[in-house]
C-alpha cells in the first residue's frame, strides 16, 4: 500500500500568533519583575513622580523595543529568503510588508508616548504637562531629541513600507531594513553609557548590542510566525537566519558583558563584586545573563537537532522551541527596559 503524501502547506495560511504573544507577554512580566526589584530605588537627581509615570515609562519602553524587534524582523524576511524563495511564497512577503507598516507605526507611537512620560518625569509638578514643557524637555535633554529622531525614522519606515505594499519587490528590502536600523541608534547613546568616562567605547558597545539583539529576536519571531507553515520557504530561510543568529549571539553576549563591566568600572563606589548581587542593577544584569544563556542553549538545540529536519521538509517541534525561546527573550527585554532606567547605587 502506497504511503499518502503530506499535502503541501499553503502560503496563504494565517500567521502563527503564538510566538508574538509569547514575546509580548514575557516582556510585560519582565517589566513587572524589574519594577519589583527597583521599587525602593530612587532615581538620583529626580524628585518623586507619580505611579502612572513610574510604571508607564518602562511599559512604553518595552512597547518601543518590541515594536522595533517586529519591524526589523518583518523587514529582514525578504533578505533572509534571498533569491531562492519559492514562487508560491509571495503571500508571505505581502504579510511581512503589512507587518513592517503596523510595527513601525506602533514604534513611532511608543517613542512619542515615552517622550511625553519622560517630560512629565523631568518636571514632576502638580500642574498638567504643557506643550511648553515638552519643547523645553526636547531642547534641553538628549533623550528627548533622541526619541523624536526615533519617531521620525519609524514614521519614515512606515512610509517606505506603504510604498513596498504598493510596489512590491521594486522597493529594495535593504532600504526598509536600513531605515529601521537607523531608528535603533539614537536612544542607546543617551543611557548609562553616555555618563561614563569610557563613553566613546561604551556607546559603540551599546549600539552593537542593541542591533544584534533586535535582529536576532525579530528574525526568529517573524520566521516562526510567518514561515513555519510554509516548509519550502522555511527550508530556505531558517539556515540563513541560523547563521545570522549565531553572529548576533556572539556580539550580544560579548557587548552585554563588556557594557555591564563598564558600568561598574566607572562607578566611584560600587564594585563588580558584591555589586552584582547587592544592587538592583546587578540583579537585573544577572537576570539578563541567565536569560541569554537559556536562549543560547535553545538556539543551539534548534540549529543542531531541528534544522536538519526542517531542511528536509520534515515536521519538527520548531514552533514549540521557538515559542519558549521568544518567551525568554521577551523576559530579557522586560528586564532591559527597567535596567535602562536603574541607577547603579
Amino acid at each position: 500500500m502506497s504511503r499518502q503524501a503530506t499535502p503541501p502547506t499553503s502560503s496563504t495560511s494565517p500567521p502563527q500568533l503564538g510566538p508574538l504573544v509569547a514575546a509580548v507577554t514575557a516582556a510585560s512580566a519582565g517589566v513587572l519583575v524589574g519594577l519589583a526589584l527597583t521599587a525602593t530605588t530612587p532615581v538620583a537627581g529626580i524628585a518623586h513622580v507619580g505611579t502612572a509615570v513610574r510604571v508607564g515609562l518602562p511599559i512604553a519602553r518595552v512597547a518601543l523595543d518590541l515594536a522595533a524587534v517586529f519591524a526589523t524582523g518583518f523587514a529582514l524576511l525578504p533578505l533572509l529568503a534571498g533569491g531562492r524563495a519559492p514562487a508560491s511564497s509571495a503571500p508571505v512577503f505581502a504579510k511581512a510588508r503589512l507587518g513592517v507598516v503596523a510595527s513601525a507605526l506602533v514604534w513611532a507611537a511608543a517613542a512619542l508616548a515615552s517622550l511625553v512620560l519622560q517630560a512629565a518625569e523631568y518636571r514632576p509638578a502638580d500642574t498638567a504637562l504643557s506643550f511648553a514643557d515638552l519643547t523645553s524637555y526636547v531642547s534641553t535633554v538628549a533623550a528627548g531629541k533622541a526619541l523624536l529622531v526615533v519617531a521620525g525614522f519609524a514614521l519614515a519606515q512606515t512610509l517606505i513600507g506603504l510604498a513596498a505594499i504598493r510596489l512590491g519587490p521594486r522597493v529594495p528590502p535593504e532600504l526598509v531594513v536600513g531605515c529601521g536600523l537607523f531608528a535603533l541608534l539614537p536612544l542607546p547613546v543617551t543611557g548609562h553609557a553616555g555618563d561614563s568616562h569610557l563613553a566613546e567605547y561604551a556607546m559603540v558597545l551599546v549600539e552593537l548590542h542593541i542591533v544584534s539583539v533586535v535582529a536576532w529576536t525579530g528574525g526568529l519571531a517573524v520566521t516562526v510566525a510567518l514561515v513555519a507553515r510554509h516548509r519550502g520557504l522555511l527550508a530556505v530561510v531558517l539556515p540563513r537566519f541560523s547563521r545570522l543568529a549565531t553572529i548576533c549571539l556572539g556580539v550580544a553576549a560579548a557587548t552585554g558583558l563588556l557594557n555591564g563591566i563598564t558600568e561598574f568600572v566607572q562607578h566611584p563606589t560600587v564594585r563588580l563584586w558584591p555589586g552584582l548581587v547587592t544592587t538592583a542593577y546587578g540583579q537585573l544584569l544577572l537576570a539578563k545573563v541567565v536569560a541569554l544563556a537559556a536562549v543560547a542553549a535553545l538556539g543551539g538545540y534548534l540549529r543542531w537537532k531541528l534544522m536538519p529536519g526542517v531542511v528536509r521538509h520534515r515536521r519538527t517541534a520548531l514552533v514549540t522551541f521557538a515559542v519558549v525561546e521568544l518567551a525568554i527573550m521577551g523576559l530579557a527585554f522586560g528586564f532591559a527596559a527597567v535596567l535602562s532606567r536603574t541607577p547603579l547605587v
